[in-house]
């Protein structure tokens, strides 16, 4: 990844991956002056992200076959013909199957605050990574799942969908 250092107004190549986060003014910009902010880490997503990246590497422990079936389908290129999936949306599915397939023991100590009884996830990605893509994914992965285990508590049996424009919901 680039880091960007202000002092010297200058990107740095660096090994590995960036940390997740998003960054704040810090109050200081000033007509002329370079503000770069704030990193504010998001802490849940570091832990996460190589939980997910083992998971994927000891090929899905604990993930249903019609799962299996899918991942395999979204990474397979003949699968996916001229339009392969972007590495991001291959990471956002393989979390949310992770959130919910995983073995328990590999989510122990990842802690996803609920709002009141509901349990609610997030996935950020840039604009143009294909989110829409993401959401009908998610929408086959769980449905299939449910068709097939219909009393697996894991997987809903409806789906809504909110579309703040006509380009999703198209």
């Amino acid at each position: 990844h680039w880091e960007y250092i202000p002092d010297t107004k200058e990107f740095i190549k660096r090994e590995g991956r960036r940390k997740a986060g998003y960054w704040h003014s810090s109050g200081n910009l000033r007509r002329g002056m370079d503000d770069p902010g704030e990193l504010v880490e998001l802490p849940v997503v570091n832990q996460i992200r190589p939980r997910v990246h083992d998971w994927v590497e000891k090929e899905y422990p604990n993930a249903t076959g019609i799962t299996r079936k899918l991942l395999e389908h979204w990474k397979t290129k003949q699968e996916r013909g001229e339009l392969p999936l972007f590495w991001c949306q291959l990471e956002a599915i393989e979390t949310a199957i992770w959130l919910l397939e995983s073995p328990p023991s590999e989510r122990a100590g990842v802690n996803i605050p609920k709002d009141e009884e509901l349990l609610r996830y997030c996935f950020k990605l840039a604009t143009g990574t294909g989110k829409t893509t993401i959401m009908g994914m998610i929408i086959a992965w769980q449905t299939l799942n449910k068709i097939a285990n219909p009393q697996d508590g894991r997987f809903s049996k409806h789906i809504l969908v909110v579309a703040p424009g006509i380009t999703v919901r198209d």
